[in-house]
């Protein structure tokens, strides 16, 4: 199994949804990764989509907003 830690800012509010039929939490967001070697020409950040689901969902949708960083 590969692990990838990312740090990174919102670039705008969290979106929380509750699943149909069973109501679960699902947030998601985007999120801009600088990245840490530039090409000439290339852009300087990678956004990238993220989605969470349950306790953290919820937890990421009443405590985070654009801008924070995560």
């Amino acid at each position: 199994m590969n692990k990838v830690t990312l740090v990174g800012r919102l670039t705008k509010d969290p979106e929380l949804i509750l699943a149909k039929g069973t109501g679960m939490a699902i947030c998601k967001f985007t999120i801009a990764v600088n990245r840490r070697f530039k090409k000439e020409g290339q852009p300087e950040a990678d956004f990238l989509p993220v989605t969470v689901f349950g306790k953290q969902a919820e937890a990421t949708a009443d405590y985070m907003r654009k801008g924070s960083q995560v």
